[in-house]
């Protein structure tokens, strides 16, 4: 029995846990302190609830970050100072180079490892093999309808309300979109680290009336040939600013714990 722990205890991880593999076992979850009472009568007492992950009482398999930025900035340090892997979902925070240099030395210097969980876009495996012989260029798009953008920096950018057509209002790097529009920020960061880096990938953000769901759309081009995937997601319906695919590639990973063939 493999045993995992997650950090944080929200909408995707209760989702992550009710499609939990045979064979893997949840035995911990780190969350803030007023959440402690309320997990633990949630998922019984058999599965060890925490604030911090020294209070954890044994060594998992692996270790699921689900937090959030924040989470992952208090926990993943003390995670990869045990030597335990770690699997990390809020990818957007590591456009904060100082973190990610922090976290890369951890890792090495404890012998473990960093997953990267590509979330909610696909490709991400032959964005990587392509970058082994070289990449000219990623370009990511993300497309939203103009409700989509809401309560972030487009509303300054665009007028959503009255747009007849596709608007692109932001050009920039993968780290520059990571940082100003935290919606997008794990998209874009996945992306720029598979591929050519964060401050190479470019990224286009476009409102559009004419769509009904979120879009990405990954173009890449180099040594191998030229690639194209576009992924249309459906959101979580507990929160609707989660995919649900970024639920799944957590419930691959456990998945590949225990299986003898690994995509």
């Amino acid at each position: 029995m493999k045993k995992v722990v997650f950090i944080g205890y929200g909408a995707m991880a209760k989702t992550v846990r009710k499609l939990l593999p045979a064979g893997v076992e949840l035995c911990a979850v780190v969350v803030p302190a007023r959440s402690v009472d309320s997990v633990q009568q949630q998922l019984g007492h058999a599965v060890q609830v925490v604030t911090q992950v020294a209070e954890i009482a044994l060594s998992p398999d692996l270790v699921v970050e689900m937090a959030g930025q924040a989470g992952l900035k208090e926990h993943a340090l003390a995670v990869l100072e045990r030597g335990w892997r770690l699997a990390i979902i809020s990818v957007g925070a590591l456009a904060d180079e100082e973190l990610a240099q922090t976290l890369q030395h951890a890792a090495l210097t404890h012998h473990t490892q960093i997953q990267l969980l590509a979330g909610a876009v696909a490709g991400m495996d032959g964005l990587s093999a392509a970058m082994t012989m070289g990449l000219d260029q990623v370009l990511y798009q993300g497309r939203k309808p103009p409700q989509g953008w809401k309560g972030s920096p487009a509303e300054k950018r665009v007028d959503l309300d009255h747009l007849e057509h596709a608007t692109v209002f932001f050009t920039g790097s993968a780290r520059e979109a990571a940082q100003q529009f935290p919606a997008n920020a794990n998209v874009a960061a996945t992306i720029g680290l598979a591929g050519v880096g964060m401050d190479q990938t470019t990224v286009e953000l476009i409102a559009d009336p004419a769509v009904q769901r979120n879009t990405h759309t990954i173009v890449a081009q180099g040594g191998f040939g030229q690639m194209r995937v576009e992924m249309q997601g459906i959101p979580l319906a507990d929160n609707p600013k989660t995919s649900t695919l970024a639920a799944l590639s957590i419930v691959r990973a456990l998945q590949q714990l225990n299986q003898a063939w690994i995509i």
